[in-house]
């Protein structure tokens, strides 16, 4: 019997291996399972935030005070070259997830690195076209679609920033701490925050970049 509930709790173990599954009955819910709510709640948030902005950039793009349209400013390879890094900093933060679940803590530092190197690349690229804009004096108070492109880009470019951060914060408590059990859920976290910040990429890129150059 005691051979039987060991090699069920094993079983149980690796089928969540985040520690996500509900098995207590009655009473306040566990931490995990309220921070896992609360951090859905924050994407959810921020995806209504980025909503908003967006619909603001739709309503705004036309209004560009006789200044240049987004036709005249986006350098298309550049955005290009942008889209591709974050797409891969994508691929390599799964193979970092991955590699936390199999807790393989080469093989996780090497990802999330790699991932923070694309994320910086990407940041370069962001930066550098920002600096173009306004040198030439395109900055976000020449026009309102000016504004609207500088918040809507420059938000998605802070969350990038600030997912870095994040991530080497976690590269670091895995040096410290190993793979624990809260350790794992905070890798997960992560992981859904930098996945949602590529979808949101590939809408902005669309809707500003491709939608912007082809009007």
């Amino acid at each position: 019997m005691a051979m039987t509930a060991t090699a069920a709790a094993s079983v149980a173990a690796h089928a969540d291996p985040h520690h996500l599954r509900v098995t207590e009955h009655g009473g306040p819910a566990p931490k995990r399972i309220v921070t896992g709510f609360g951090f859905w709640i924050f994407l959810l948030s921020d995806i209504v935030m980025f909503s908003c902005f967006f619909a603001s950039y739709a309503v705004l793009v036309g209004q560009t005070a006789g200044g240049p349209s987004g036709a005249e400013l986006f350098d298309q390879r550049s955005v290009a070259i942008e889209t591709i890094l974050l797409l891969l900093s994508s691929f390599t933060c799964g193979m970092a997830s991955i590699a936390a679940d199999m807790r393989n803590a080469l093989c996780f530092q090497i990802a999330m690195a790699v991932t923070a190197v694309l994320g910086a690349g990407f940041l370069l690229l962001e930066a550098r076209e920002f600096t173009n804009l306004v040198a030439h004096g395109n900055g976000p108070s020449r026009s309102a679609f000016l504004t609207a492109f500088f918040t809507l880009v420059g938000c998605h470019g802070l969350h990038v920033s600030a997912g870095i951060l994040w991530l080497l914060t976690m590269m670091a408590q895995v040096v410290a701490k190993g793979f624990r059990a809260d350790i794992q859920r905070r890798i997960l976290c992560f992981a859904l925050f930098w996945h949602a910040l590529d979808i949101i990429w590939v809408a902005v890129f669309s809707v500003v970049y491709l939608m912007g150059t082809a009007a």
